[in-house]
């Protein structure tokens, strides 16, 4: 067996020119797998192991408390020695094939709460220059509308509808499409129209929507995440007060509202119904929360 090990770490370092780091890892986890594997019958060797053995072996692991994502990256090196065993003719089945790591935790997103977005809203005052209301406006949209950052920094003029009041977004892939704004964010926009137009004044005109500079140079990410991260600071101490933040906050905020999973997936732009529904468990986790605060007996 020790034997079979040397080979495979030797194919790995030579052949496959793996980092130390990678092969200490490899090593730790397979150390370990051959002492549970002894633990349970002595006469157990590489050849005799079953699937029902490297099961059991990940679940002795999740209940010593080792997180999902630590027994993905053991069951790792399990599999990859056997495969290995397995094309060198050392083995006749696979004991790790088909067997599936447990899922890791997806973390929920971050997002600021309702009343703290009213508060910076409704209560804060921003600069009264062309600064503070664009700044203001690209908080606005980003909040009341969920576009992605990206989208936000490529908006034109021609984007806007402020008659209709919606805005014409192109999103992953080049996909279009159209979000509706609320009263409060056309009249932000019509105020920061007219600063604007102040603010280019006898320059050179621009299609762009938000100016970074008097000649006409679109926002760049690293002035609007400033931008945002210095207006949120007003209202939240947490340490993530990005703008997809403020986009975790509009599907947060929808979704306590009731609006359903798949408008909210079609505001949002994305493409796969799965990826809305993390939502579901920040509400739920709110949900619960509010349970534990209000309820005489939690």
């Amino acid at each position: 067996m020790d034997t079979w090990l040397e080979d495979f770490f030797a194919y790995l370092r030579y052949e496959r020119n793996y980092s130390e780091q990678t092969l200490t890892a490899y090593g730790t986890s397979l150390k370990a797998f051959g002492l549970y594997v002894k633990s349970l019958d002595e006469e157990l060797t590489w050849k005799t192991v079953s699937s029902d053995v490297v099961r059991s072996w990940m679940v002795s692991l999740l209940e010593k408390g080792t997180k999902p994502s630590g027994v993905c990256l053991k069951l790792s090196a399990v599999k990859s020695f056997y495969r290995f065993l397995l094309k060198r003719g050392l083995v006749e089945v696979d004991p790790a094939y088909g067997v599936h790591a447990p899922k890791k935790a997806r973390p929920l997103p971050y997002f600021i709460r309702e009343k703290d977005m009213d508060h910076l809203l409704d209560d804060v005052t921003f600069p009264d220059t062309y600064e503070g209301r664009r700044d203001r406006t690209m908080v606005s949209m980003l909040y009341s509308t969920g576009m992605r950052a990206s989208e936000l920094m490529t908006l034109d003029l021609s984007s806007i509808d402020l008659a209709e009041s919606v805005v014409s977004v192109i999103g992953k892939r080049n996909k279009q499409r159209l979000i509706p704004m609320v009263p409060e964010l056309v009249q932000n926009l019509r105020d920061y129209l007219q600063a604007r137009k102040e603010f280019l004044e006898d320059k050179e005109p621009t299609d762009a929507l938000f100016l970074g500079t008097p000649k006409g140079k679109r926002i760049t990410y690293q002035y609007l995440r400033r931008a945002v991260r210095d207006a949120l600071a007003n209202v939240t101490m947490q340490s993530k007060r990005s703008p997809h933040v403020l986009r975790h906050s509009f599907a947060t905020s929808m979704l306590n509202h009731s609006a359903d999973l798949q408008s909210v997936k079609e505001l949002l732009g994305h493409q796969s119904l799965s990826t809305t529904a993390i939502y579901t468990h920040t509400t739920f986790e709110e949900l619960k929360n509010l349970y534990n605060q209000a309820h005489p007996r939690a």
